[in-house]
């Protein structure tokens, strides 16, 4: 389900779905979910979109256009309105007007699991405890301090895991993992379902007025059969992971601040969020680009980047970078500094510009002697401040259309 606006990202989603958003120098977000399949196993996929959808749509086709067979395709799937004149009417509705591809491949299981989170999960294992516990419904669920529960939907168990209740981030009184009165169970919006339950309360749930919504009014609808259970993300268990800091990693990037994290997460000698497990590896585009380098050695201009990431095609000419990430063909010219940073795709920051705290998305070329996060008042005039005191620079409008107007 790749179809959400992404407010909160503004301005990084003015242009793109969230899915779509770039991660981590290379990756898009919508990439995790469809490796964690992938890799899975699960190799039948439908991405269903909406809003903004063109560089989601590209990016897809780009990485998973070649698969081509009955059982191993990623099909996208725009909005159509194929039951009336309106488009999605939340999460519920967006499956039930697309169920015919579910009838046309006939599964035993359908999995729908949302596009906007990063993390890694091994599919495969909650398939099994799907079937193990003759379910109609799971939900994955990761536990979460009771006073972080307002910001999640929270499912509550009895000790044998089985659902009993749903709570849409509660403002108090959560209810507690059987057990444990500190944690809660989260839902992490990712479910496996018995395909005619699903139909049945999805055509149901078409008639009435509803938010139709999986976690307000699917979920809680099918808990009373007794037959919806939790499976504990916690357990979960993928190949090549070693450090216990990664296990049930998962984050909803879906603030600026905890975007940002997530990503100087990355740079740390020992991240929470390992890329280079070969084991379970994440797959993205694969471009032509060159080689990054860091070039002059002379004592007033030497190209350093210290604990940070950089991606193909980067050049660090006499600039400092530091703790950063950088995106594909990212220029930093003589003198510039850049410090506690994520920069996306063809950033230029010119001579002596300073940068620190802030997210500069594609295309941006940053003044010579400019500096941004160092004043967020005078940032705030030009570009958009979060609430934490990081700067986000919007994506560079179409240089074409500048170049053919002043021509």
């Amino acid at each position: 389900m790749a179809g959400g606006k992404g407010e909160r990202l503004f301005p990084l989603t003015r242009d793109r779905a969230k899915p779509a958003v770039p991660f981590g120098g290379r990756y898009r977000i919508i990439d995790f979910v469809l490796s964690n399949m992938h890799n899975s196993g699960i190799r039948a996929m439908y991405v269903l979109t909406q809003y903004k959808a063109q560089s989601l749509v590209e990016h897809i086709q780009h990485v998973w256009g070649t698969r081509s067979t009955h059982a191993d395709f990623v099909t996208i799937v725009p909005a159509q309105m194929r039951m009336g004149e309106s488009w999605y009417r939340g999460t519920a509705d967006s499956i039930h007007q697309n169920f015919h591809l579910v009838e046309d491949f006939r599964p035993d299981i359908v999995i729908v699991f949302g596009a906007d989170h990063v993390y890694k999960m091994n599919v495969r294992q909650m398939v099994d405890f799907h079937i193990a516990k003759n379910a109609l419904a799971c939900i994955a669920c990761v536990p979460v301090p009771i006073g972080e529960a307002s910001q999640f939907g929270i499912v509550a168990t009895d000790a044998s895991g089985r659902a009993i209740g749903f709570q849409e981030k509660p403002t108090g009184n959560a209810h507690a993992m059987p057990g444990n009165p500190d944690m809660a169970l989260a839902s992490m919006g990712n479910y496996t379902f018995a395909p005619l339950p699903l139909h049945d309360a999805l055509e149901a749930d078409s008639h009435l007025d509803t938010h139709h919504d999986f976690g307000k009014d699917i979920l809680p609808t099918l808990i009373k059969t007794g037959r919806v259970y939790c499976y504990d993300f916690s357990k979960n268990r993928i190949p090549g992971v070693t450090e216990t800091g990664e296990l049930a990693y998962w984050r909803d990037v879906g603030t600026i601040e905890s975007f940002y994290e997530a990503n100087m997460d990355l740079k740390n000698v020992v991240p929470h969020f390992n890329l280079y497990n070969w084991e379970w590896p994440i797959v993205s585009v694969n471009h032509p680009d060159p080689p990054s380098k860091l070039v002059f050695d002379d004592d007033h201009r030497r190209g350093m980047l210290v604990q940070s990431i950089m991606s193909s095609g980067c050049v660090v000419a006499g600039g400092f970078v530091k703790d950063c990430v950088l995106g594909r063909n990212v220029w930093i010219d003589e003198g510039a500094e850049i410090r506690d940073s994520v920069l996306f795709d063809n950033v230029h920051v010119s001579k002596g510009a300073r940068v620190q705290r802030a997210i500069i998305d594609k295309n941006v070329r940053v003044a010579p002697g400019d500096h941004i996060g160092h004043d967020l008042a005078r940032d705030a005039v030009r570009h958009h401040v979060s609430q934490g005191g990081i700067t986000v620079v919007g994506k560079a409008r179409d240089t074409w259309l500048t170049r053919a107007r002043n021509f």
